[in-house]
């Protein structure tokens, strides 16, 4: 048995922590608030402020855990590295962790030192700098933080109107202290993938079939899987896929996010653990789900292969407003329906547009996948979100 801690206890860190959990496992689930979901599954808890070093540096003291899994960015996440030289296991690896918590790191990585197709892009750190960005690389185009999640302060610029906005909002939504920003092009593609990647200590570099989403705010409202994508552009997302982790090393699951446009494949994003798309693999649409391939790659356990089963698509259930102990009307409504589940996330508060669950849905291995995502956001439609 191994004393995983997580950093980041959200509906991901939840499902991991239950896979980890049947595989025998020893749990701490961190975050900055009590009762978050991941907490509520693992076998002790902490609250701190993990941009907090010297409070990281305590709990890892405390616990002395085998294995470290971070689910969030941020983290003061160059403490890793003294962590790992102490004989700690780093997911995927402290050299990941460090690159990708940090949009400016992984885009000069893959852009500029493996030499990758990525959208034309710029940084600013202040306002005059944002509007200078912009006129570079033109109208329309995207305004992130270079740290956040779950598309918080993330905005598209359509007008020069909507500079001033575009930064007083990712500066409201960042996380950590870094002010500054990355400023895209906006690529003409036709479908967002993303691109499942299982790196192993032994045994080589695997892809789960590739799950398509749709993003609003900045965050993925409905994913499917498989998505329908050319052979060819599906091979060149894995060769760029396993490019990218093997030089940032490691083993775990990546989330490696691409624009399908009709002059290839553009490479987005990548998230070291897993990803909030690749929740419809709770619908059984392959073998192992992409938690349940996590925890393995983490643990140095064997995954022969990865088989798609079904077809399948998800659709998030948004909370409307502030409020706490949250209730939900609907759900026998929603699963009474054929081939259909639901994740309650267990989240103790709510706010606009905050994911509070999930719901699932599947047929067959060649069934329209348009068809199941339409019946995914039906059903979430039925579900509602109270809070007092």
């Amino acid at each position: 048995m191994k004393k995983i801690m997580l950093l980041g206890s959200g509906e991901l860190g939840k499902e991991f922590v239950i896979a980890a959990k049947r595989l025998g496992q020893y749990v701490i689930a961190v975050d900055s608030y009590n009762d978050a979901p991941a907490q509520q599954v693992a076998d002790e808890r902490e609250v701190i402020n993990m941009l907090d070093g010297n409070a990281l540096d305590a709990i890892v003291a405390k616990h002395q855990p085998d294995i470290i899994v971070p689910e969030i960015e941020a983290i003061r996440t160059e403490r890793f590295y003294d962590y790992e030289k102490n004989g700690i296991q780093v997911v995927p690896s402290a050299r990941a962790a460090n690159f990708t918590m940090n949009r400016k790191a992984i885009r000069d990585l893959a852009a500029k030192e493996l030499g990758l197709k990525t959208a034309n892009y710029r940084y600013a750190t202040t306002l005059n700098e944002l509007k200078t960005a912009v006129k570079e690389v033109g109208i329309p185009c995207v305004v992130k933080p270079l740290m956040s999640s779950s598309g918080k302060g993330q905005s598209t610029i359509k007008t020069e109107d909507e500079i001033e906005k575009a930064w007083n909002y990712s500066q409201s939504g960042k996380r950590g202290d870094i002010a500054e920003v990355i400023v895209e092009a906006f690529v003409k593609f036709h479908t967002e993938i993303t691109l499942l990647t299982v790196t192993q200590k032994k045994g080589e570099t695997l892809f789960c079939p590739p799950i398509g989403h749709r993003q609003e705010r900045g965050d993925y409202q409905e994913s499917w899987q498989p998505c329908v994508m050319s052979h060819v552009h599906l091979q060149e997302a894995k060769q760029i896929a396993a490019q990218v982790t093997r030089s940032l090393t490691g083993a775990g699951i990546w989330g490696v996010e691409f624009f399908l446009a009709d002059d290839g494949v553009y490479f987005s994003e990548l998230s070291p653990r897993p990803h909030d798309t690749g929740m419809v693999t709770l619908a059984g649409t392959q073998n192992l789900s992409e938690f349940e391939l996590h925890a393995r790659a983490v643990l140095g356990l064997p995954i022969p292969e990865i088989v798609l089963l079904k077809a399948g698509a998800s659709a998030v259930i948004l909370a409307d407003k502030e409020g706490k102990n949250p209730t939900y009307i609907g759900i026998e409504e929603a699963i009474k329906d054929p081939r259909t589940d639901i994740r309650i996330f267990g989240k103790p508060t709510t706010r606009p547009y905050r994911r509070m669950a999930v719901v699932l849905t599947y047929d067959e291995v060649g069934s329209d996948v348009n068809t199941l995502k339409q019946k995914a956001i039906d059903l979430a439609k039925k579900v509602k979100v109270l809070s007092e």
